[in-house]
């Protein structure tokens, strides 16, 4: 469980989802996880002018591994 992020599902694809990252301080939507065909992976995509700690980080990183 993060102490700053709430992450939800967006959208459930036949193969993929999209998850919403959420700021639990403000409930502003501060980027989505979602597959990344290109390098066959799960990536963060951050929304513009963002920016992000190191604690935070390691939570998105966490989210995404669980995802795989």
């Amino acid at each position: 469980m993060s102490k700053y992020l709430e992450f939800s599902l967006i959208e459930q694809k036949p193969k993929t989802k999209v998850i919403g990252v959420w700021s639990k301080k403000n409930a502003n939507r501060l980027g989505i996880i979602k597959w990344y065909g290109p390098w066959r992976q799960y990536a963060f995509f951050p929304e513009k002018d963002t920016l992000f700690n190191v604690d935070c980080l390691v939570d998105i990183q966490s989210h995404i591994k669980e995802l795989r």
